[in-house]
């Protein structure tokens, strides 16, 4: 979870001021969390209540989106989700964007085996990225996120990526210098995955995906979470993320590391 909120942070005072090197202040005064971290931690609170609740998984999801995402609306949500958040009766609308690729990683963290992560994240994306790209993008972060929890190599990874989600024929050199905005799962989800695989720890993952530019923040926090589960999180950098948080929020992150449900 913090790896994701991490990046979301160190990438938000990029999102539309593209920074194309990996020489940047990791933490700075400009920075924030934005809906990327918000919703991460409601797909977090909703897994961590479904241990004691009788309530749908997916109803869960649902509560606790719009729970937090009312609670904090100047997030920086997209415009159909906006309305999904404030709605009577939120129904998904077949989105095929990166937000349930940038909110999973409480998913692959939880999850028990392989298909218990790609089936968390199918529900985690359906309440509202109910377009198939938006369900792949979400289930490829989490199964990537399952299999380095359990130790395997970047190799390993890379190989059940490019069978089951996104055969990836690039390296970030290659298409930094054109690669533009975009918030579709197909056109940021690999270049997230591909800033973990050419990273050589958790912050150079963090510095390869904010150095592409795009959607520096989404990109970021799904490259993030990856990381955390493979390298660790140092804990002057986890310390840092906390400053930013309210205290709401921070709560939930405590209460996600302290459980044992998932270790």
């Amino acid at each position: 979870m913090l790896g994701a909120i991490i990046g979301d942070i160190a990438g938000s005072r990029f999102e539309f001021y593209n920074h194309k090197t990996k020489d940047f202040e990791l933490f700075h005064p400009d920075c924030r969390f934005t809906d990327d971290s918000v919703m991460t931690m409601a797909v977090g609170a909703a897994l961590l209540e479904s241990r004691e609740s009788e309530e749908s998984l997916e109803d869960l999801f649902v509560r606790h989106m719009q729970k937090l995402g009312r609670a904090y609306p100047n997030a920086g949500y997209g415009g159909r989700f906006y309305d999904w958040v404030f709605s009577r009766d939120p129904q998904p609308y077949n989105s095929w964007g990166n937000g349930s690729a940038m909110r999973v990683s409480p998913c692959g963290e939880m999850a028990r085996s392989l298909g218990d992560a790609a089936s968390l994240a199918r529900k985690s994306a359906a309440v509202t990225h109910n377009h198939p790209d938006g369900i792949r993008g979400a289930e490829a972060v989490a199964t990537a996120i399952f299999l380095a929890r359990g130790g395997r190599s970047k190799e390993e990874i890379r190989g059940h990526i490019d069978r089951y989600y996104y055969p990836i024929d690039f390296t970030l050199d290659e298409i930094r210098p054109d690669y533009q905005f975009d918030v579709s799962c197909r056109g940021s989800v690999p270049q997230a995955l591909e800033a973990f695989f050419e990273a050589d720890s958790f912050e150079d993952t963090i510095r390869n995906a904010v150095s592409i530019g795009g959607d520096s923040d989404t990109i970021a926090a799904i490259a993030g979470g990856i990381a955390e589960s493979y390298y660790g999180l140092d804990q002057s950098l986890a310390d840092r993320a906390m400053e930013y948080l309210p205290e709401e929020l921070a709560q939930i992150v405590r209460a996600w590391y302290n459980t044992d449900t998932f270790r």
